[in-house]
């Protein structure tokens, strides 16, 4: 089914709060629309809008023909207790919720229905489960997960997959769904390149209509036709036609001009106001001096006076006119900027991490033969699939995981700072200042709450506990932790998943003022080309490929 996707005046928002206004915008078959703003701008608010999801504050979204299949692919941070492989993508290719709406128009079908609607009402029912692609579902998902390379199989448990397991489970369903639009919330986080790989393959591919929010700027690159930004500083909501780069090279030209306008008439409004001031003050001296000066009987004189006085007060309004006359330019507001820097430890001894033939066997799994040497200063980038031994590896450098042969060592002075892919650093049962209080006891509760609004953590977030904090607050008070202590090994594991865009950038702008040690694990290609590097290393089946840099 060709169908059109159309937002018409949209407003939306939550608690009174309008985040985004006066947007219009079709989506038609073909099209790739990417959303970009700021973590809170109300990128995954808008999804759920167009999805029917969530009323909009204004406005009005609607598709054409009436009954297009519009999917709606969210974030799933917390897996269904006793879901199974098989039942989360039907629930996401939308053929569970089309199965049992005909089971539901079946079993009112053989009631008494004398004016025939439960006849219609089966029709149209089945019509969706058919375009659900629901028949044949079954069929269709064991050779696309082996094809992915889920191995699991269709009656595992979702709870039992590894990020990496249940991000392939996510596009597995991505690519059986049969939606006639699709909204996508973060459809990159986790996926390897071999995933990523797919993914763009469909999107580039797809005869529907997809709406997506990224902060995986490659990927954005390489498929969006058109970008929406929520521009929350500004208040704006901006459609640029064209790709990702076009849109990145279009905003910069619009915010120098914004910028240079508002600047110029800041600069003749400050003038003319000066010359006013100048012109005002020139006519009550003129006044003044005129009455000490001038005889009482001296008419001629007093009347050359006031002639200047008026003269002078004409000037001052005209120049006064031509202020009011001025168009008003408003101040481009200025951005919330996250001022990101990583503090340094001592610098500890030349040898950090060493393995010498480690192995590590899990399960069928076996990690190895590695001999690999972190020294001080070293900057690593470590690539690989998913499942291919890169948190073995890591887990055997940090002294978590003993090697089951050869030999795995860490050296006694170095100051790891880590963020992990759980973003586990702080205690999951305490509240989010005091679990930062117990791991940087040295640090004042108002240093720490001051420290944590730097990184948008704002009262609510400090007081909520840190299980209940999203991944992106748990990444920024991950990355408020590194810059609280001092680090001479820093690992960062997916460290851009969860984050937007500006924060990335200035993560970025840390490294490469950041002079310790760095193991850095993504699959953000943007970002491992950014990131000055020395060595690749890259893990496959277990085994480590050593690449140096030039």
């Amino acid at each position: 089914m060709s169908a059109h996707l159309v937002a018409k005046d949209l407003a939306g928002g939550h608690a009174h709060r309008i985040l985004f206004e006066s947007l219009d915008l079709t989506v038609a078959p073909g099209d790739v629309v990417g959303v970009v703003g700021a973590n809170g701008a109300g990128k995954t608010t808008l999804l759920r809008i167009l999805a029917g999801d969530l009323d909009p504050i204004e406005g009005s979204v609607s598709t054409a023909p009436a009954d297009a299949f519009v999917g709606w692919l969210p974030q799933e941070h917390e897996r269904v207790e006793g879901e199974t492989v098989a039942q989360y993508v039907a629930r996401r290719t939308g053929a569970a919720a089309a199965s049992a709406a005909m089971e539901r128009a079946a079993e009112a079908f053989g009631e008494d229905d004398p004016e025939g609607l439960a006849g219609d009402a089966y029709a149209q029912s089945l019509d969706h489960w058919l375009a659900s692609g629901a028949p044949d579902l079954d069929d269709r998902l064991p050779p696309m997960l082996a094809d992915l390379g889920l191995d699991v199989g269709p009656d595992a448990l979702m709870t039992s997959l590894s990020g990496g397991q249940a991000a392939r489970a996510a596009l597995a369903a991505l690519l059986l769904s049969r939606f006639d639009v699709v909204l996508l919330d973060e459809p990159t986080n986790d996926l390897d390149l071999a995933g990523l790989e797919r993914l763009e393959a469909f999107v580039r591919g797809a005869r529907a209509g997809i709406v997506l929010v990224s902060h995986d700027r490659e990927f954005l690159s390489r498929v969006v036709t058109r970008v929406v930004e929520l521009d929350l500083a500004q208040q704006q909501v901006s459609v640029y036609d064209g790709g990702y780069d076009a849109f990145l090279e279009e905003r910069a030209i619009a915010r120098r001009h914004a910028r240079e306008t508002y600047e110029e008439f800041a600069g003749t409004k400050a003038d003319l106001v000066r010359r006013a001031r100048t012109q005002r003050e020139w006519s009550s001296q003129g006044v003044r001096n005129a009455i000490r000066k001038a005889p009482d009987n001296d008419k001629i004189r007093r009347k050359a006076s006031a002639e200047s006085s008026e003269k002078q007060a004409q000037k001052v309004r005209q120049m006064e006119s031509r202020i009011a006359r001025l168009d008003e330019v408003a101040e481009p507001r200025k951005e919330w900027a996250l001022q990101f820097t990583i503090g340094s430890a001592p610098r500890p001894s030349s040898v950090l991490a060493t393995l010498d033939e480690a192995t590590a066997r899990l399960g069928g799994f076996t990690f190895g033969p590695a001999s690999l040497q972190v020294n001080a200063g070293d900057r690593i980038g470590v690539t690989g699939p998913n499942g291919a031994g890169k948190t073995t590896l890591l887990r055997l450098l940090l002294g978590r995981l003993a090697p089951d042969s050869g030999r795995a060592s860490l050296g006694a002075t170095v100051a790891i700072g880590e963020i992990d892919q759980a973003r586990t650093g702080l205690a999951e049962d305490l509240p989010l200042g005091t679990a930062f209080e117990v791991v940087v006891p040295e640090m004042a509760p108002a240093d720490v709450r001051t420290l944590l609004a730097k990184f948008g953590l704002r009262a609510e977030q400090v007081t909520s506990l840190v299980g209940r904090l999203s991944p992106g607050e748990r990444t920024r008070a991950a990355m408020a932790l590194l810059q609280a202590r001092g680090v001479s090994l820093l690992v960062l594991d997916e460290p851009t998943n969860h984050l937007d865009l500006p924060a990335i950038e200035q993560l970025e702008e840390a490294l490469e003022s950041y002079d310790g040690a760095l193991l850095l694990v993504s699959h953000d290609r943007r970002l491992l080309d950014n990131v000055r590097l020395d060595q690749r290393w890259h893990v496959d089946h277990g085994q480590v490929t050593v690449v140096h840099a030039g």
